[in-house]
């Protein structure tokens, strides 16, 4: 929309008292505030103190001082220029040269009259500001008639109401119209459609110290004026206002709200509606089961510590097994950012066994969470102990193949290759032709890299994350994200896996998903390894390692092996075995980390411990065979050759670069070239192994690998020939992340406003970055784009 609006002329959105949004329209705001990269838009945010957190990412943040003595003199004297001392210098003192303060204590009857010195309120010391400020309001209320503070009551009460409601609701009380007259002649409040109050502490100042009994009266009135089927969330939180004691009836109406506002996708009015709820609620039973579903609410809305003590006391209410599945289900959610996913795997199990024999849709939900939790934790006892459960657990119909692909996760992890891949395939077979939620798909698609089918797993994922970005289910991008990067990473697309990560980590932070951001950063640690930049590798290592190792073992693995291929690249062959040995002994070497196994064999033939390679070779093989995919049949070639004597090693190469050319990536095709031209040299066959070097060489510099390439113009030097000739990178690796991913979706065709759709930014920052990339890449207009993407 504030795109739309800027097309005509630059535009300046002024957000004035952020502190009083909802916190959905907040993160709105600056999540558009963030992705204007050429827009002429400028946004601007005001906030008291610090009630709402700024610590992002393309927001800068002003702390504004109170004005300096001199100038809060002359606004005082500007605005009240009748004061008398003592009263100006108490103004000016208390006021701590915040304007607001200044203009309205220097204008209320407060200032005006003498300060009375025997008054006890006047003996207490200053006031924070805004009490101050409001205090300041509140004794202009009280001065007013007593039929004019009851109808600032009333207008207090529904500031969205219409007009006509509320003087219906003035009248109702005993009122009338012209009871507001005094107010708007003191220019607290202005009507014309609607009632506008001066200022939000007015209308705090007329509602909250209203006596109860008042506030309840108004409530009361409301919620017999708001009969219409519009009005019916309004209603329901009026009767809520005007009940004091448990009243089922007034339950219900807000649970009805609490339902349509899940509908409008506004998880913090869900959460309130549901805890709100609770609290009128008389059965204990359907106490625990809203306030449950307030805590799971919260948590849908980013508020874990109200998710965690709602889910608390929601336990505290009840045996009943559903409610307390749910509820702790949701802890085991929040447990998997605060903590670990172990430690949501391990809360998860339990709420699985509870509802296993009765609701069997919960519990399939709840086994689905367990084992994800257990795998992305390295956590494979837990993953065994969820997996023993599900055996004879009988699931609905659509979750009956999710289930048996998890429990083929657990006989991966057990080293039982030949009984997982079958259901793991099926799922992802069958999620393949799209249609299935979005909870089995990526499923699906954590299984498809399991059994090394990166090139359906790119193609598929690319469906479903076409799908949450037009549907705005924003929550999965970061996941769906991390299994794309993950699968172009194997498939050696690293300039795309850089975008996806970008991405992923932006959006998982502006999210607060830490945990998910993590396992972004950790792929960045890999893809730093192969490009070469040592400082910035060794340095994210470094930032990532102590959260990885303490929640996310299979991230903190993921990370350690980049290091061994860094040091693998720069022909430190020594520290890169110890690192892929340890990586290859880990928890989570039997997930996608099995596919580390070629690296420690090269680093283990490389370092003069080749007998050191044979046993994580068998199991590597093991898998390759059971997979019966063609990239990991390649890759177990090339680790058999560096292991073979040389009479067999030259038949196993060739091979594998015959297998590898019709169905490998262009990165492992390479370091195959390169360590079939290391042994060709050795061997003497100087033109064979020259062609495979620098074939070799211009792949890794296409690729952006740059240590990779300086290892193979290494071996070419031994040939004699110069090793410093220009260096050349692909020219999608010239790119930025956002650059790449606006140049793939124009070179298929998209408009503008189509990719701004996609990626959540506006048609001008697409066309920024299209100017921005068409230099890089050596083209003049997007019809171009096509041949060269």
């Amino acid at each position: 929309m504030l795109a739309d609006l800027a097309e005509d002329a630059p535009l300046l959105c002024v957000v004035d008292d952020l502190q009083w949004l909802d916190q959905g329209s907040v993160e709105a705001l600056l999540f558009a505030a963030r992705r204007f990269v050429a827009d002429p838009i400028a946004m601007l945010f005001a906030v008291r103190e610090t009630s709402v957190a700024f610590e992002i990412a393309g927001v800068d943040v002003v702390d504004l001082p109170g004005l300096a003595a001199p100038d809060a003199a002359r606004l005082l004297d500007d605005h009240a220029p009748e004061l008398i001392e003592p009263v100006r210098t108490r103004v000016l003192a208390e006021s701590g040269g915040n304007p607001l303060a200044i203009i309205e204590l220097g204008s209320s009857r407060l200032a005006a009259r003498d300060v009375d010195e025997s008054d006890p309120a006047e003996q207490v010391g200053p006031l924070p500001v805004t009490r101050r400020v409001q205090e300041a309001f509140r004794r202009q209320i009280v001065e007013l008639p007593e039929p004019t503070q009851r109808a600032l009551l009333a207008a207090a009460a529904d500031t969205a109401a219409p007009l006509a409601t509320i003087l219906h609701v003035i009248e109702a009380l005993g009122g009338a119209p012209g009871d507001l007259a005094p107010a708007e002649r003191d220019r607290l409040l202005r009507i014309d459609s609607r009632i506008t109050f001066r200022h939000p502490l007015v209308r705090a100042a007329a509602y909250q110290d209203a006596p109860l009994h008042r506030r309840i009266e108004v409530h009361r009135a409301y919620a017999d004026a708001l009969g219409a089927e519009a009005d019916a969330d309004r209603r329901a939180w009026h009767l809520a206002a005007a009940t004091t004691t448990p009243d089922e009836a007034v339950a219900a109406e807000l649970e009805g709200a609490a339902e349509r506002a899940w509908h409008r996708g506004g998880a913090m009015a869900v959460s309130a509606a549901y805890d709100r709820a609770g609290r009128l609620s008389a059965d204990r039973e359907l106490k625990a089961r809203r306030i449950a579903r307030a805590s799971q609410a919260a948590f849908d809305a980013g508020k874990a510590d109200r998710a965690a003590r709602l889910a608390a006391e929601a336990l505290s209410l009840t045996t009943d097994p559903g409610i307390r599945a749910d509820a702790i289900y949701t802890r085991g959610a929040v447990e998997y950012e605060r903590t670990s996913p172990r430690a949501d795997a391990e809360l998860t199990i339990e709420a699985a066994a509870l509802v296993r024999d009765t609701d069997p849709e919960r519990a399939a939900l709840t086994f689905f969470e367990a084992a994800h939790a257990a795998r992305h934790g390295a956590a494979h006892d837990l993953l065994q102990r969820a997996a023993d459960l599900m055996r004879g657990f009988t699931p609905p119909e659509h979750w009956a193949p999710v289930v048996a692909a998890l429990l083929g996760w657990a006989e991966l992890f057990a080293g039982r290759p030949e009984l997982a891949v079958g259901p793991v395939r099926d799922l992802y077979t069958a999620t393949r032709s799209g249609g299935n939620d979005l909870m089995h798909r990526i499923t699906a698609g954590f299984g498809g890299l399991m059994i090394a089918d990166d090139d359906g797993v790119i193609a598929g994922t690319e469906d479903m994350l076409a799908e949450v970005r037009a549907t705005g289910a924003l929550g999965w991008v970061p996941y769906t994200l991390n299994v794309l990067a993950v699968a172009r990473l194997f498939r050696g697309e690293f300039a795309d896996a850089r975008a996806c990560v970008a991405e992923g980590a932006s959006v998982s932070a502006e999210l607060g998903n830490t945990t998910e951001r993590l396992a972004h950063r950790s792929v960045e640690v890999w893809l730093h390894a192969v490009s070469g930049d040592e400082p910035r590798c060794r340095a994210l290592a470094e930032e990532v390692f102590p959260r990885a190792r303490a929640r996310h073992q299979v991230n903190a693995e993921i990370a350690d092996w980049g290091l061994g291929m860094l040091d693998l690249s720069a022909r430190r062959f020594g520290e890169a075995f110890d690192r892929l040995e340890r990586v290859s002994r880990g928890p989570a070497s039997r997930d996608v980390l099995v596919r580390a196994v070629p690296d420690l064999v090269e680093a283990a033939v490389r370092s003069g411990k080749p007998d050191r390679a044979h046993g994580p070779l068998a199991a590597f093989q093991h898998w390759a065979e059971h997979v019966d995919r063609p990239v990991a049949t390649g890759l177990v070639l090339r680790c058999r050759a560096l292991l073979a004597d040389d009479c067999d090693a030259d038949a196993l190469y060739a091979e594998a670069l015959r297998v590898q050319e019709r169905h490998g990536g262009p990165y492992e095709r390479a370091r195959t070239q390169l360590v079939y031209g290391e042994w060709l040299r050795r061997q003497r066959r100087r033109t064979e192994a020259r062609a495979h070097l620098a074939a070799a060489v211009s792949a890794f510099e296409d690729l952006g690998a740059e240590l990779w390439a300086e290892r193979a113009r290494g071996e070419l030097a031994a040939f004699g020939e110069r090793g410093d000739e220009p260096r050349r990178s692909g020219p999608l690796t010239l790119l930025t992340p956002q650059e790449l991913q606006v140049v793939r979706l124009a070179a298929t065709g998209h408009t503008n406003k189509e990719i701004a759709a996609q990626l959540f930014l506006s048609p001008r920052t697409v066309g920024y970055h299209l100017y921005k990339a068409y230099p890089k890449l050596g083209v003049t207009g997007r019809a171009e784009l096509a041949d060269l993407v």
